[in-house]
């Protein structure tokens, strides 16, 4: 069953979704996003916990 995260579910006003088969997919892609549309070096350790709470199969 594929995965997904929304930006929006963690309370970033962004329609980005991150769509996979495991939570590590998801997770390289929500990075790449960070850096590349958030100008984020890294994921920060709260917003880190909401991201892993917020993946869920689709």
């Amino acid at each position: 069953m594929a995965k997904v995260l929304r930006c929006r579910e963690v309370g970033v006003d962004c329609d980005f979704e991150a769509k996979g088969d495991s939570v590590e997919e998801i997770m390289r892609q929500a990075e790449k996003h960070a850096k590349e549309d958030h100008g984020m070096d890294s994921i920060p350790p709260e917003l880190l916990e909401k991201v892993n709470k917020a993946i869920h199969d689709e």
